[in-house]
């Protein structure tokens, strides 16, 4: 809180556009990104086989997913705690969020899959025999686990998910044109049951989506695991995109070293819970040591997996932990924008780990390895041409917000 005053610039303030050197690669990067993507995932499949094309692509998809649905976090609690400080930095995490709608239709893929059995064993004719599962656990898991009532929960998530942001979204740009303060009021009163409905649809996601998989296998805590992810990268990509819409000449004097260093808070406390979710998992399998659920893990410890859970427990907990904890580094916003970078690359790393091993071959080689990234290059580079191309017909920064004044003269004491 500060009460200094700090004069608010009119809304057509150039500082508020985007850049001309930023719109202008729009339209390439959607280009590419929709090239790199049919590439990489058609490679996959030719170079890998079996299922690691699909799961390359179920890689890239929710790589972008949770950065999109982690942002739709942020500006929820961001309206529920009428959070003031946070809104210099919100359109950034608005454009974000919006990209779930176009991820919904980048969803058919996935969705096709649970019928042709490309991706999800518990589709495919003769797994229940081939591991000899008894009939009455297996036709319980139907229930649950059919092609129809699959796509039907997925469509339920995605409508919400987009919903919500849409709702946000259109009021936020209704808002920088009116400046009704009853804009800002109404998006608070419907943010506690937005949270709600996003905390649903997100658990039961990450169970149907990545957790069935492996569909003998289940974890109680693997939604809030996946949530954890997509709010600490989240707000990673919020402090880098923050910082380059600042390189290229947006917002230089909003957005200010006080932003960047509650940014660097929350990245250093998810990171924490990060880390705390990932080894209450494992410390709960492994004290229980039930067969059913071992086995996850156990997948995670051979054929090469075991180097990069030490990779994940070293470089996604142990390092950031130590490199984001001090004050000085949060205060400088081009290192604790390194760290944002580097954190979002291990955010990948995590999402290849859960992900790829239920492919069944390996770590994929050099091929599977580049063709899957290729492919989340291809679809972040989508996003971002996307999200451009949104940024530019608004402005980057939400100008009528009856904060703004309050969030220009935040201060951390």
């Amino acid at each position: 809180m500060s009460h200094k005053a700090v004069a608010i610039k009119p809304a057509d303030d150039p500082a508020f556009q985007l850049p001309a050197s930023l719109a202008g690669l729009s339209l390439p990067m959607i280009i590419g990104g929709i090239v790199a993507l049919v590439g990489g995932a058609f490679f996959s499949n030719s170079a890998v086989g079996g299922r690691f094309g699909m799961s390359s692509y179920l890689v890239a998809y929710m790589y972008c997913l949770t950065l999109a649905i982690g942002s739709l976090f942020f500006v929820l609690i961001q309206h529920l705690s009428r959070a003031g400080w946070s809104v210099v930095v919100r359109r950034v995490a608005e454009l974000m969020m919006i990209m779930v709608i176009p991820l919904a239709l980048l969803f058919i893929p996935i969705a096709v899959s649970a019928y042709t059995g490309s991706l999800y064993v518990w589709s495919a004719e003769g797994y229940q025999a081939e591991h000899g599962i008894p009939s009455a656990i297996w036709e319980q898991k139907e229930r649950w686990l059919n092609p129809n009532w699959f796509v039907a929960r997925s469509l339920i998530y995605l409508t919400v998910w987009c919903g919500i942001a849409a709702w946000y979204y259109r009021g936020s740009q209704r808002q920088d044109e009116t400046g009704e303060i009853t804009i800002t009021e109404k998006l608070q009163a419907r943010s506690g049951p937005a949270v709600i409905a996003f905390s649903f649809c997100t658990s039961f996601a990450a169970f149907d989506w990545v957790m069935s998989l492996a569909p003998m296998w289940f974890s109680t805590m693997f939604g809030v695991y996946l949530f954890t992810g997509s709010i600490l990268s989240a707000h990673c990509a919020i402090c880098l995109f923050s910082f380059l819409l600042q390189r290229a000449g947006a917002m230089r004097d909003e957005v200010t070293v006080e932003h960047y260093h509650d940014l660097g808070k929350l990245i250093f406390g998810f990171i924490c819970f990060w880390g705390y979710i990932s080894f209450s998992q494992y410390m709960l399998i492994w004290y229980a040591n039930i067969p059913e659920e071992t086995h996850w893990f156990y997948t995670r410890s051979t054929n090469g997996w075991f180097n990069v859970s030490l990779v994940l427990m070293i470089l996604h907990w142990g390092l950031p932990f130590a490199g984001t904890m001090s004050r000085h580094v949060r205060r400088r916003p081009w290192l604790i924008t390194c760290w944002a970078a580097y954190i979002l690359v291990l955010h990948l790393v995590d999402l290849y780990w859960i992900i790829i091993p239920e492919a069944g071959m390996g770590l994929g080689g050099a091929a599977g390895i580049i063709a899957t990234l290729v492919c989340v290059i291809g679809m972040i580079a989508l996003m971002l041409g996307l999200m451009l191309k949104l940024a530019a017909g608004t402005r980057v920064v939400p100008v009528r917000d009856p904060r703004l004044g309050e969030s220009l003269a935040f201060e951390n004491f």
